[in-house]
């Protein structure tokens, strides 16, 4: 692909955020400086040492640049992210869960553990259909 994004890379924050498109970030949003929530830079923290600055903004891929991605890699893992996988996946499309505008995406490969995966209402159809892929594929 010339010109864009062949596959955008994501991680799921535990509140729903992807990038640092903090839940009721706009669903059109073009890349930007956005504010963090604290419990985004609670998260990260651990990722600064005790006399090290941290940041509570940041510069960010808006959602609407996202979703113009050729291919996205969405991953979550951890019981800690199990309900912001649920409201990605099965919830509305709401920027309360700024994940969740990958509903509307037609090539997004969601990988999660078990854990993450463990509020899902429809846990156990995903995994048939799942199977179901490889088999036909395979």
């Amino acid at each position: 692909m010339i010109g864009g994004i062949d596959l955008q890379l994501l991680g799921l924050g535990t509140n729903g955020h992807i990038g640092f498109n903090e839940p009721t970030s706009s669903l059109s949003s073009r890349t930007r400086v956005k504010t963090l929530t604290e419990n985004t830079i609670a998260n990260n923290a651990r990722f600064f040492g005790d006399k090290e600055f941290q940041p509570s903004i940041a510069v960010t891929m808006g959602i609407g640049t996202i979703m113009e991605a050729e291919n996205i890699l969405l991953i979550g893992l951890g019981k800690h992210k199990s309900k912001a996988v649920a409201d990605l996946v099965e919830g509305p499309i709401s920027s309360f869960c700024p994940g969740s505008a990958l509903q509307n995406h037609q090539n997004v490969i969601i990988v999660l553990d078990n854990l993450a995966a463990s509020d899902l209402k429809l846990y156990d159809y995903y995994i048939h259909t799942e199977r179901m892929y490889r088999e036909y594929m395979c």
